[in-house]
């Protein structure tokens, strides 16, 4: 099907399907409501940072406002860089059995109505940086320059998943410029742990497009990786663990912090041990359960900081 009813092929059970209003189920779509996945990991680094940053302060009386503007933030601007990618790759997706349901090339939106729809999300993504201080908003503008050309690499290079990663992982710095003012090397740190993190979760997703991608030609790590796919991520995984770690030294977080990195890492044991690419139901299976490794890490960083602020 073509038409508005006609859904993505990776997004079942959601409520766009079942209960948004007609006309807008093509939109939502594009901003990926449907499948929200992508909005939580991009939440992820955001939230990481702030509860870190605020550990760092000793105060957590700005937390709960920044942490509800970065959930907006994130789900918001997410779909403004999904509504990009699929502008940039509906050719492509019109190749590819599981993006070719996707609006534009089932002939849902076409690309002028995609484009304002861009931009209005855009807006929205503007509006809530503005609530930050002049070098947090100065540092979320400089993340544009990654998200415009992300959609471009899998044209060029293997390792698209590394451009991703630092698009995915720039919320790392802004919970410390928006809470602190200024980024850390813990935040540094903290970045390149996620940017590590992005690449593993991503190598799976990737899986589920390896033999489409090969046939017309477009790169990821999962095709670069193949059949060492899981030492690739034990590597990955370690060394996201390790940065991470080395952020939370940097900040003198306490034994809370050191809990939730300890349960996000046996989440990532989990996964490595339960992957098989060959099976692409359980690829994206596994790479959605990252949202939950993200949020024991992140429960752990807001009770660290909640202890050092009382």
């Amino acid at each position: 099907m073509s038409g508005v009813a006609a859904r993505v092929a990776d997004a079942t059970g959601n409520w766009v399907d079942t209960r948004a209003p007609s006309w807008s189920r093509p939109y939502l779509r594009l901003a990926r409501f449907d499948r929200p996945i992508g909005s939580w990991l991009l939440l992820m680094p955001c939230w990481w940072s702030a509860a870190l940053a605020a550990g760092v302060a000793g105060d957590i009386g700005r937390l709960p406002l920044t942490i509800v503007l970065f959930f907006v933030g994130a789900f918001v601007m997410r779909g403004a860089g999904c509504t990009w990618n699929d502008i940039t790759d509906c050719d492509l997706d019109a190749l590819v059995e599981r993006t070719r349901s996707r609006p534009i090339p089932a002939g849902q939106v076409s690309v002028p109505q995609a484009v304002t729809f861009l931009v209005l999300q855009a807006l929205i993504g503007l509006a809530v940086l503005l609530q930050f201080n002049r070098f947090a908003v100065m540092t979320g503008i400089a993340s544009l320059a990654i998200v415009a050309i992300y959609p471009f690499m899998k044209r060029i290079t293997w390792w698209p998943q590394i451009v991703l990663g630092l698009a995915f992982s720039w919320g790392a710095l802004m919970g410390f410029a928006v809470l602190l003012g200024r980024i850390d090397a813990a935040a540094l740190f903290l970045y390149a742990g996620s940017i590590s993190w992005v690449i593993g979760y991503d190598t799976i997703y990737a899986h589920q497009d390896a033999e489409d991608d090969a046939l017309i030609g477009i790169k990821s790590t999962a095709l670069l990786f193949g059949a060492r796919t899981r030492p690739a991520l034990v590597a990955f995984y370690a060394l996201a663990v390790v940065l991470i770690g080395i952020a939370l030294a940097l900040s003198r977080a306490g034994a809370l912090a050191w809990i939730g990195l300890a349960m996000f890492a046996a989440h990532l044991v989990w996964q490595i041990v339960r992957l098989d690419i060959s099976d692409t139901a359980l690829c994206l299976r596994v790479f959605k359960s990252n949202r939950d490794a993200g949020l024991l890490l992140f429960a752990g960083l807001l009770a660290d900081a909640v202890m050092r602020a009382g």
